[in-house]
Order: structure tokens, then C-alpha cells, then sequence
């Protein structure tokens, strides 16, 4: 199991604790976009992971299914749980 030290969160099994990156605020083309019209993003970061998870690891970007989370907001920082088999996929660079 990866080192959890970043998150106060310990997830259990199959879970991975990951914050998600924030929406963009403006078009390719440059026009800024209201609050309410940003898409949620579906790409976050992992910041702990489970004893059982085998395919990702503290520090990945993450591709995950939009309603499959279970979120917490802790000191500040809002944080999703997830299990593994709803990550889609990792973003490579």
C-alpha cells in the first residue's frame, strides 16, 4: 500500500481518495465561462489508495465515471472516494 500521508482520508480495500482538478474557466477561443456553465471535471488526482488497489498509484491523474464517487470536504479541501473498477482510465503526461 502507498504512503497516505497527503490526505487525512485512509481509504479502505478497492478505494482511492483523489481531488478533482478544477474546471476550466475559459474556452479554447478565450471566452470565460460562468460558474454555471463549467463542466464537472471527471479527471483528479490520487492522493492515497487502498490496500487492495493494483492499478494506480499516489500521483496519477485519473479518469473516473462522474456519478460513481462518494465526496467528502475536510479542512477545506473536497476529496472523492472511488473504487478502482470505476477508474476509466490514467492521463499519461
Amino acid at each position: 500500500m502507498e504512503d497516505n500521508v497527503s490526505t487525512p482520508i485512509k481509504p479502505l480495500g478497492d478505494r482511492v481518495v483523489a481531488v478533482r482538478e478544477e474546471a476550466k474557466t475559459q474556452t479554447a477561443s478565450g471566452i470565460y465561462l460562468p460558474d454555471n456553465a463549467k463542466e464537472k471535471p471527471v479527471v483528479a488526482e490520487v492522493k492515497a489508495v487502498g490496500g487492495d488497489v493494483k492499478n494506480v498509484k499516489v500521483g496519477d491523474r485519473i479518469v473516473y465515471k462522474e456519478y460513481s464517487t462518494t465526496d467528502l470536504k475536510i479542512d477545506g479541501t473536497e476529496y472523492l472516494v472511488v473504487r478502482e473498477e470505476d477508474i476509466l482510465a490514467t492521463v499519461v503526461g
